[in-house]
This record gives structure tokens, sequence and C-alpha cells, in this order.
């Protein structure tokens, strides 16, 4: 049976940038993706943000894997050229209690060791964005943008080129443990064949669970409950230009951010996403929440008319805490928890998964010795 050092599921963001940083001339890793692209989920269904890392708990993963991943982030598009921009983001105060909880944000942003963010005034916003409304606001100077298909491939050609195989069209379909290793048994197309790993990570993100699940031997109890939530995205049409994301002050209670204002590299103006709970994989643009995305985004852009707005993308958070229920953090799993040695799952990695990728992926090779 033919036997590799390190296999690899999933080839989102997470999954390339682990083979990237794992990949080496003594170590023979595969990457295998069920898909024909690479990303063609998650990586490539988000806002293309580079967060700045403010408004997780402190000392969870979320925030500690977000500040660090965004300046190694940085450092990785201008060494391999990916194109990027640090536009930096305002967060928008429109009414008095919004003001006070303006300062809980930046508080939180200091705790997570964010110190960057200023206080502006209505007329210092009006300057910075002519159409945008707000009594007050929070200038974040290191949150971006960024191009995330350029950045899936340069990760992949990294890994391909320090020797990582990755097979694409290939589904992981069981696996067993024997031994010290992992037996896998693969399908691409109408080939099922099977071979050995020592290691096996689990960067499967919305399939993380079911991955899981197929594991002989894996206990069942140590699969966190996965919970779809989608995020639709409307584009604006018209020449309104922005220099900034926009984003309201997260609403309590909520699974997201606020419907947000972002650009891309392009200067294409987006909305979104929402937050919306689904039983099954679905990417058609929710548009039944139109009019209450319409009077949110009102709040800090009032120029805007319902008519511009059209539905883009959609893409699909695989969150681990049930509707109405606190944020749950990434779940990096590890035989510290269910105390099989080689096997790590990635649950639950949603925003700032993109922003904290080269991050998650120096924890992983710490915690495998690479």
């Amino acid at each position: 049976m033919e036997s590799v050092d390190i296999t690899i599921i999933g080839a989102g963001v997470i999954g390339l940038a682990l083979a990237a940083r794992l990949a080496q001339p003594n170590k023979t890793i595969v990457i295998l993706e069920q898909h024909k692209h690479i990303g063609e989920e998650i990586s490539s269904r988000n806002s293309e943000v580079i967060h700045a890392g403010i408004y997780y708990p402190t000392q969870s993963l979320k925030a500690t894997l977000c500040v660090e991943g965004k300046e190694l982030l940085y450092d990785f598009c201008q060494l391999y050229q990916v194109p990027h921009r640090r536009c930096g983001k305002l967060i928008v105060a429109n009414t008095t209690d919004d003001e006070e909880r303006l300062a809980l944000v930046q508080q939180q942003a200091i705790n997570n060791g964010v110190n960057d963010l200023q206080f502006l005034s209505s007329q210092q916003v009006k300057k910075l964005e002519p159409a945008i409304q707000a009594t007050s606001a929070l200038l974040s100077p290191s949150t971006g943008i960024i191009d995330s298909h350029q950045l899936l491939l340069t990760l992949s050609r990294l890994a391909e080129e320090r020797g990582a195989l990755l097979l694409r069209n290939t589904q992981f379909k069981q696996g067993e443990i024997s031994s010290n290793r992992f037996i896998l048994n693969v399908q691409t197309g109408k080939e099922a064949y099977q071979f050995s790993s020592q290691v096996l990570i689990n960067a499967g993100g919305l399939h993380a669970q079911t991955i899981a699940n197929t594991i002989e031997g894996f206990p069942k109890s140590d699969i966190p409950s996965l919970y779809y939530c989608k995020g639709s995205y409307f584009k604006l049409a018209g020449s309104f230009k922005l220099n900034h994301l926009i984003y309201p002050l997260p609403e309590a209670n909520t699974t997201g951010l606020g419907i947000h204002a972002t650009i891309d590299l392009a200067g294409q103006v987006r909305f979104g996403p929402d937050t919306e709970y689904i039983d099954r994989v679905n990417y058609d643009v929710s548009t039944h929440h139109l009019t209450t995305y319409y009077q949110a985004i009102q709040r800090y852009y009032p120029g805007l008319k319902k008519e511009q707005l059209v539905p883009d993308y959609a893409g699909i958070r695989p969150k681990l805490q049930a509707p109405n229920s606190p944020p749950a953090d990434f779940m990096i799993q590890t035989a510290a928890e269910h105390q099989i040695p080689g096997l790590i799952n990635l649950f639950g990695i949603e925003s700032p998964g993109l922003t904290a990728s080269l991050a998650i992926a120096n924890k992983v090779a710490d915690y495998i010795g690479v």
C-alpha cells in the first residue's frame, strides 16, 4: 500500500495554507479536493476582507490568530505580489448610544492587541466619505481587501513547487486508524483507491463534520454540531465610489457584523452579508430580506435607492453555534481532545478564517512538529 506523511482534506484557503507551510523535500504531502477547482466554497464566497481583529473575545483563537494572521497575510501579499489594498474601514455610529458603543468596540480592539483605531467626528467622516452619514466613527487603518482567488492560486503553486500533490475531483470516502496510521479510502471519478498516512488534517470546511464522522474509531461525541449560516451579497448598480469599507456597529445577540459595505480591488461596491440559518447548502441569493437589508444600509448611506441593489452571490458559514446562541470560537481539535495521535480536525473555521489562514497553518505546523 502506498504511504504518505501528511494528508490534507480540503483545498480551500486553510488547506492550501497548510500545504504551503508543511511541504518540504523530505515530506510527502497529499491534498484531497472533491471539486474541480480549488476554493470553490467558503474561500471564494466571502467579503475578501483582511480583518483587523477588533470584535472577537479576548484570547480566543479568532482574536489571536486574526491579529497574527493579518500581518502574516500582508507580508505574504507583498512578497508574492498577491493583489491587495490596505484601504481601512469605518465603523460608524448614528446615535448617541452608538457613540458609547464605539468606545466599547475600541476597548475590545485594544484588549485584542489592535491599538491603531482612531475616533473620527462626523465632519471627519464626511471628509473621507461624503456620501456616508454618521455622528462619529472609528477608523481601522489596518483593515484591507484582497484578491482571494489570486491568494488561493499562489498558495497552491507554492505547495506544489515544494512537493505537495494536489488531487482534484477526489473525494474522501472513509478512513480508519491502524497502528498509529490512517488507512484512507478515496475516489477520483469512478476509480477508488486506498493509501495510508501518518498525519491526517481535516480542513473540510462545510464538510469537516461529515469527514470526521467517516473515520472509524473516532469518537462521535467529539464532533461538534454544524449550523449552515448563509450570507447574501448585493452589488451596487451605479457609479457610487467608496474609499473605505463601511461597517455599522454589530447588533447585539446576532451572529454577524451587520450589513456592511465593501469594495473589491476593481472598485465594485457590495453590501452584505446578512445572516440566515438554513438546513442545506444553497447558494441562491436570498431576496426576501431585501427591504430589511435596504433599511439597514440606509442608516449609513441615505442616498441609496432600493433598485440599485442587484443580487450578486451568497456564501455559507460553517458555524458551531445555533441561532441566538453566543458566538463560538474556531476549533482546532488535536489528540489532546480526542486521544488519536496524528489527527487534526478544523471545525467552525468561518470569518476571520481567510485573514487567519497563515497563522492557523503555523499553529498546526507547531503541533505536528514541522
